[in-house]
């Protein structure tokens, strides 16, 4: 579909009057903040919500929000994934309220620490696990273990793949296939090119020809790719991937963060991947911040074995405030009460549903999109068949569009993601939450083909 320019400016503006007549307190907390904080904002990438300004949340339970002007939401966004368990949910905030009144952190473990990794290892098949306050710090620390234990010093990611901030992972491909800073890198610390390997997703042939140059020292990805849209793995990619990171000496890291949408273990149990390690963040403590990294025994061997004492807190790895026992507390709690096996099915059903929704009302007005489910999770884009790589991902993006779609929800008291077009069921997400953006969606395609 053409999109008429003109047409979507127009629909835009109507968009925009009437979040403005509608969020009068909004406003007034964003003008004040204003004089604070750049952008109005705690964070500058909180400025790319849709509308001049941003909702401010009142109260958030379970799969809903009401902000300051009374207007109850449907949260689809979920925290991105922070709050995939439902905001707040009450075994979580019972153990954190207990661990309040007992201590927050004390650089001391606690019984939940071995409890939390107990569950993380039986969750995805690896045995030893550490703490951290986000799957960032979990990254970066895998990263410098494999390059200590292994001696070599690249990393290999996905081109337009996201880990959080780590430096290595803000590299992708130029039109000559170089390796080159991400559009937006802000202050790279040095050439991508010394640090990164970058190849498409589901191209093992580019994988091939990337080890076989011999300094690459871990592999990072994501099972499927998440952050420039759903890009599902073709089948025997991950076999592939698996082989080479064994014949070629380098350490296999897989990032859950996002994929354990697709079940309590993520894609690694799912699909019986086999890494050395997994990292995983945001939703596992209910939002509270944490973060892990599991490795095999073997690969931790390695790692510990290669670490004097006197060295083991001024190595690079680690923080003041990892495996905090507030953070754990959460984690025990989440894992074994919210976030459960037993949750799962009733979360794919409603993304399910989502998807169908999205999929009725393409057919119906022969838009050229596409949407894709992975587990509890799903998404559209403007692309006429699923995407293979984050090339084809982010070569689809049109940003003007994306943003009517996203304002043209939040009027009707739906919340997106504000990065891409994706959905988050949580355990508390209905059928009529689903239902609420199956009309929407509706209603804001008829309006730019009508």
């Amino acid at each position: 579909m053409s999109v008429d320019r003109a047409r979507l400016s127009d629909l835009m503006a109507h968009e925009v009057a009437r979040f403005e007549a509608e969020r009068p307190q909004s406003k007034v907390l964003f003008d004040d903040a204003l004089t604070r904080m750049p952008d109005g904002v705690p964070m500058l990438w909180m400025a790319k919500w849709p509308g001049p300004w941003p909702v401010y949340v009142s109260r958030a339970q379970g799969a809903h929000f009401t902000c300051v002007d009374g207007i109850d939401h449907v949260d689809l966004c979920l925290g991105d994934t922070g709050a995939m368990v439902g905001h707040s949910p009450q075994p979580t905030v019972d153990a954190v309220t207990q661990q309040l009144a007992k201590g927050i952190t004390t650089m001391l473990p606690t019984e939940d620490a071995a409890i939390a990794a107990g569950m993380l290892a039986e969750r995805f098949g690896v045995p030893m696990w550490q703490f951290t306050l986000t799957a960032t710090d979990a990254n970066r620390a895998m990263i410098r273990y494999s390059r200590h234990v292994t001696g070599k010093k690249k990393v290999l990611v996905m081109d337009y793949c996201y880990h959080g901030s780590v430096d290595e992972t803000f590299a992708s491909l130029d039109g000559t296939g170089a390796v080159v800073e991400r559009r937006g890198n802000i202050g790279a610390p040095v050439d991508p090119d010394e640090t990164t390997v970058v190849v498409p997703f589901n191209d093992v042939a580019a994988l091939e020809r990337a080890f076989g140059e011999g300094d690459i020292a871990c592999a990072l990805i994501e099972p499927a790719m998440t952050n420039i849209g759903i890009v599902l793995p073709d089948p025997g990619w991950h076999e592939a991937l698996r082989a080479l990171c064994t014949d070629h000496g380098a350490v296999l890291i897989i990032d859950e963060t996002h994929t354990v949408c697709a079940g309590p273990g993520g894609m690694t149990l799912r699909d019986n991947l086999q890494p050395d390690s997994v990292v995983i963040g945001k939703t596992i403590a209910g939002g509270i911040p944490a973060g892990a990294y599991g490795m095999t025994q073997e690969l931790q061997n390695r790692v510990r074995a290669s670490i004097h004492m006197e060295d083991i807190d001024v190595g690079g790895v680690g923080g003041t405030l990892a495996g905090n026992a507030l953070s754990l507390a959460a984690i025990r709690a989440t894992l074994g009460e919210v976030l459960t096996a037993e949750a799962y099915p009733a979360m794919i059903q409603r993304a399910t549903e989502w998807t169908a929704g999205v999929q009725a009302t393409i057919d119906e007005f022969q838009v050229p999109w596409q949407v894709t489910q992975l587990g509890a999770r799903a998404e559209y884009s403007f692309l006429p068949q699923a995407p293979r790589d984050g090339a084809d991902a982010a070569n689809a993006d049109d940003f003007e569009l994306q943003q009517y779609l996203h304002l043209h929800a939040l009027n009707r008291g739906i919340l997106m993601t504000p990065f891409h077009n994706m959905a988050l069921m949580s355990p508390a997400t209905t059928a009529e939450d689903v239902a609420a953006h199956t009309a929407h969606f509706r209603e804001a395609v008829a309006s730019l083909v009508a």
